[in-house]
């Protein structure tokens, strides 16, 4: 079934759908981070570790596209402070969307993310979050040792 869902998913982003489209005119009026009930990639998440329990949770991050340059401003002021120093083109989009959400939710753990969409604008990854201190995750052998690798 898993096999199916990602051969899906594949075939919606070659042909580019109508689908895929419209669930991400739904996406930009949404907030840029934003807490879902279930993964829209089911396979994805299962393979990463997502178990449908209390104390795991799925958010969807939108982080912006585009040139990574940012023009200096005109006025004189410190390097440091002209707020060009921090953009980086080595890091990757999936990394700034996994660090955004953990700095929005900062007593969870990462379990791991995934890929959603990418128009010209917005690229959206979904992140699986675990609260380490939730009975149902800390009585779960498997879940404990992928809290353990994270940290």
């Amino acid at each position: 079934m898993y096999r199916q869902l990602a051969s899906t998913w594949t075939n919606m982003w070659k042909t580019n759908s109508e689908e895929l489209k419209s669930r991400a005119i739904g996406w930009r009026k949404e907030l840029s981070i934003h807490r879902i009930n279930k993964p829209s990639r089911l396979d994805r998440a299962r393979r990463l570790g997502y178990k449908a329990k209390q104390g795991i949770i799925v958010i969807r991050a939108r982080v912006g596209r585009g040139g990574m340059r940012k023009q200096r401003p005109v006025a004189g002021r410190r390097p440091k402070h002209s707020g060009v120093i921090h953009i980086k083109q080595a890091t990757n989009m999936r990394l700034v969307a996994e660090r955004r959400v953990n700095e929005k939710y900062p007593n969870m753990e990462i379990i791991g993310s995934y890929f959603l969409y990418k128009d010209g604008k917005h690229s959206w990854y979904e992140v699986i979050l675990a609260d380490p201190s939730h009975p149902s995750i800390f009585k779960d052998k498997e879940m404990r040792g992928k809290m353990r690798s994270l940290t």
